[in-house]
């Protein structure tokens, strides 16, 4: 076998492995079953933008936060990464240079340990697929990685969101804060609320993202997909705004729980507030990284559900904010953990979360809320988003799509 024969099969074998791993329920054809490759609209052009915008170079820290921060107001911000080296280093090519053995997480197996995938192979797979809903590169440990934590020197976190409440828990201890982020066209992160109340910023370097936010408020059954509409791929955007988008589109659809919109851009930072549920799709080859964050403004929400979902991590945080931010010890010692916050949890029963609260109780209160709203019981581990569910269905197979144009 000639060598580059063998290294176009070798790369085939390692992607199919990954495949098997990340998720093994699509095998037999399912990956590409709904034909989304050829029958999902990616124009940008399709998507309503209805985010109201700020420029970075001329609104305060004081003006963010009292326009938006307390207000729990999403916003796009612009101009919030000029300065970023990743800009010209974080491109599909450079990337496969600099990290070309490094193996980066896209998935976790059904035992619930992280599935990777060498960069140099996933940037065939990314160039050459037409999976419905692709793997996804959602790698949280690149910052204590030897070489990948050179990421790191590749960007700085923007003005607004420096302030780290969560760094006096401990590197160690605490949860999973920040991500690389990288993914073909159809790749995303369904529906969902990020945990522990924590807020997010995601700033895209490459390609454009699909978002829709909806209020804390709105009702958990009006937004996640059921298993009978989306078999095994229910957890997926695609499959979001293939059934759950245009019934938001609707007249009967109630107005208090429409749709905030957003075409993400090169350049363009998303702030996510706490408690909003969201849904992300990738309408080409996108780059981006997204950190959550527990700052003195959402620190009441955050600390209540860390009290009630992590307890032990809770006692230990009280203890280093007590010596270095005693204001904000003083403000814990004000938090009722009995009280509800109003804000809603993203806890599902079944697998897909530790939490055993039904839809009513995540819909718009902290009823049995155990602040672990994308954890999986089976695997113990506790996770902050943009980030996947991968509990994923065994039955049901949806009806495939009629075709249509797609122009993008």
């Amino acid at each position: 076998m000639p060598d580059e024969e063998y290294a176009e099969h070798r790369v085939r074998k390692r992607i199919k492995e990954t495949k098997r791993k990340a998720r093994p329920e699509l095998e037999g054809g399912l990956w590409t079953y709904m034909n989304y490759a050829k029958t999902f609209d990616l124009r940008t052009k399709t998507v309503h933008d209805t985010i109201e915008r700020i420029d970075a170079r001329s609104v305060s820290l004081e003006v963010f936060r009292e326009k938006f921060e307390k207000l729990y107001k999403p916003v796009v911000i612009e101009h919030a990464t000029d300065c970023w080296k990743a800009h010209q280093k974080w491109t599909p090519e450079k990337l496969t240079r600099r990290f070309r053995n490094q193996r980066f997480k896209c998935g976790e197996d059904n035992d619930g340990y992280s599935v990777k995938i060498k960069m140099k192979y996933y940037v065939s797979y990314m160039n050459n697929n037409n999976d419905d809903s692709p793997l996804y590169i959602f790698d949280s440990s690149y910052g204590e990685h030897p070489k990948k934590m050179k990421l790191l020197d590749d960007y700085e976190i923007p003005s607004y969101f420096q302030e780290d409440l969560f760094q006096y828990s401990g590197e160690k201890r605490r949860p999973p804060y920040r991500w690389f982020v990288m993914g073909p066209a159809r790749s995303g992160t369904g529906i969902h609320i990020d945990p522990l109340g924590t807020s997010a910023w995601n700033s895209l370097l490459i390609g454009h993202k699909r978002w829709c936010l909806f209020p804390t408020n709105t009702p958990k059954d009006m937004l996640k997909v059921t298993r009978a509409e989306g078999g095994k791929n229910s957890d997926e955007a695609i499959t979001w705004f293939h059934i759950v988008y245009p019934r938001t589109q609707q007249p009967d659809w109630p107005q208090e729980y429409k749709p905030l919109e957003i075409l993400q851009k090169p350049g363009d930072t998303v702030f996510v507030p706490g408690g909003w549920w969201h849904v992300v799709l990738n309408l080409d080859t996108s780059i981006a990284v997204t950190q959550n964050f527990a700052s003195s403004v959402n620190f009441p929400i955050v600390w209540h559900k860390t009290v009630r979902g992590r307890p032990k991590l809770s006692k230990k945080w009280y203890q280093v904010l007590r010596e270095k931010r005693p204001e904000m010890a003083a403000m814990a010692d004000k938090v009722n953990p009995q009280q509800e916050t109003g804000f809603a949890s993203d806890s599902s029963s079944g697998s897909s979360s530790s939490s055993s609260s039904s839809c009513d109780s995540c819909s718009a209160s902290d009823n049995d809320d155990s602040g672990q709203e994308s954890f999986q019981e089976h695997k113990k581990k506790r996770y902050f988003t943009e980030h996947r569910s991968h509990s994923r269905s065994r039955s049901h197979t949806p009806k495939r799509p009629k075709s249509q144009t797609n122009d993008s």
